[in-house]
């Protein structure tokens, strides 16, 4: 847990960087692809949900529709989203995530809750490559069955695809 000098120095951070940083335009100058995962707080088992699920895939429809935003692949865990996205030129990773975990924290009727709902931030790590991509993805699709929440990766019923994305 962050003291509050760590979170102001962090609240600093995270104004400073708003956007992406320059390198990332020069090295990928079109959208790049994000693989990006969030949890909740404390690791709460909330979201392997069926109305958790529709609301992820609303946003991602929606989002693809009205900003240009493509959501690939996914998976929902009980307590952490792991999924890969891609914006335009404009798109702001972090502000979107946070549009994401208050959607899916009013689907899990928890935005009025008493108590924190997500761990703050998320990870993000850019795509370099389509094998980046492949092994990202077998690791993640793999996620239940090390839980031992299913016995086969395609028993899952919170994962999918909603926009194909064939490479980095």
């Amino acid at each position: 847990m962050l003291d509050r000098a760590e979170r102001c120095d962090y609240k600093a951070l995270v104004q400073r960087f708003r956007r992406r940083p320059l390198r990332v335009t020069r090295v990928f100058p079109s959208s790049p692809l994000y693989f990006v995962t969030f949890c909740t707080h404390n690791r709460m088992a909330c979201l392997a949900r069926n109305d958790v699920h529709a609301a992820f895939i609303l946003f991602g429809h929606r989002a693809e529709r009205t900003f240009n935003v493509a959501v690939g692949r996914y998976v929902i865990m009980p307590d952490h989203v792991h999924l890969f996205v891609r914006g335009s030129s404009n798109f702001i990773l972090g502000r979107w995530i946070g549009q994401l975990k208050q959607a899916l924290a009013r689907a899990a009727d928890l935005s009025r809750a008493k108590t924190q709902v997500w761990q703050e931030g998320f990870f993000d790590h850019l795509l370099r490559s389509d094998e980046s991509y492949s092994q990202k993805w077998n690791y993640v699709f793999e996620n239940p069955v090390r839980a031992g929440l299913v016995k086969s990766p395609s028993d899952w019923p919170y994962q999918g695809e909603m926009v194909y994305i064939d490479h980095a």
